[in-house]
């Protein structure tokens, strides 16, 4: 893989300089030059002396240098502006300042559907789009369709492979903020949303909202050989690769093979001897996120697995399974 990313690299480069080498075409106003022809009359176009300042990502003219470094911002990620409050991040000053308005509590602008309250007017706007489905950013690679527009364009740094936001602790980088945000959390162990029900605790909201579906009673997916009912299809689907003996995913060091690519992954981690999960308390690493929760529960005293039996709870799984065939022999 890594190969072919080369070669395409260098196929890239190499038509790069073929380009430059050969763009007799320039702009009389800029002098950016073109190979083509064509490619200066609609670069002409859009270019004019009232806007003689023109983004070479996008081509999106401009009237102000000013506006053409804001405008850059879009798809460098850069966000010089902070809010003293909540310190969220913004690429305009303009959108600071209305941010700011959202801590004392103001919401003027009432959607005439559903009667939500917004602070801007703008927002209103966005909003109202979710109710007439009206979706005016279109990308040019997929045409995918978006309420705003950026969303347009986060989601086209999945097809530029621009990555503007980096860890400062194993320097991986993500197009997207959030998913930054996200994968912080494993070397912080920030686990900000927690199950009601059991208080598990987990990194992603979306995590806790399928956890929760095991104290739920609804399990509307049946597998058609065993019968085992799930509460979510991807469970199920997960399950029918039992039956089929399936295992797609190999371990190129051991040749080991899984049915899950996410299997797949964490033994992987034992031949490099990666354990990201630390302890913040003794310092004790592990391979695996769920291996780290459960040690903990030795520090805090937490015992979150009970016996239907005898009431008798556990901090490990598997100490209950151990427990319950005391139970099991009893009923023979």
């Amino acid at each position: 893989m890594n190969e072919q990313l080369n070669e395409h690299r260098d196929e890239c480069r190499y038509s790069c300089d073929v380009r430059i080498c050969e763009q007799p075409y320039s702009c009389e106003l800029c002098n950016k030059a073109f190979s083509q022809q064509r490619n200066l009359i609609t670069h002409e176009c859009i270019r004019t002396v009232e806007r003689p300042y023109m983004c070479d990502i996008c081509n999106n003219a401009f009237s102000q240098k000013s506006h053409l470094i804001t405008h850059q911002r879009s798809h460098t990620g850069e966000c010089p502006y902070t809010c003293d409050v909540c310190n969220k991040a913004f690429i305009h000053q303009s959108l600071l300042i209305s941010h700011q308005k959202t801590h004392n509590g103001e919401r003027p602008y009432t959607c005439n559907v559903c009667n939500k309250a917004l602070s801007y007017k703008c927002n209103l706007r966005t909003h109202q789009r979710q109710h007439s489905d009206e979706r005016p950013y279109t990308c040019d690679v997929c045409n995918r369709v978006f309420f705003e527009w950026s969303h347009l364009i986060t989601h086209q740094r999945t097809h530029t492979g621009v990555c503007c936001y980096t860890c400062d602790v194993c320097k991986k980088a993500f197009s997207h903020k959030r998913s930054l945000i996200t994968h912080q959390r494993i070397h912080s162990n920030d686990c900000p949303y927690r199950c009601d029900v059991c208080n598990k605790p987990f990194s992603k909201r979306i995590h806790l909202v399928t956890h929760q579906t095991v104290h739920s009673d609804e399990r509307p997916y049946s597998c058609d050989v065993c019968n085992k009912v799930f509460s979510r299809q991807s469970y199920l689907i997960t399950h029918k690769i039992i039956h089929t003996g399936e295992r797609p995913y190999t371990c190129e060091v051991c040749n080991k093979a899984f049915s899950h690519k996410s299997n797949l992954v964490r033994h992987q981690l034992m031949h490099i001897g990666e354990r990201p999960y630390t302890c913040d308390v003794c310092n004790r690493a592990f391979i695996q996120r769920s291996h780290l929760i459960t040690h903990q529960n030795t520090h805090t005293g937490v015992r979150c697995y009970t016996c239907d039996v005898c009431n008798k709870a556990f901090g490990y799984k598997s100490n209950l399974i151990k427990h319950q065939l005391v139970h099991s022999f009893q009923h023979r």
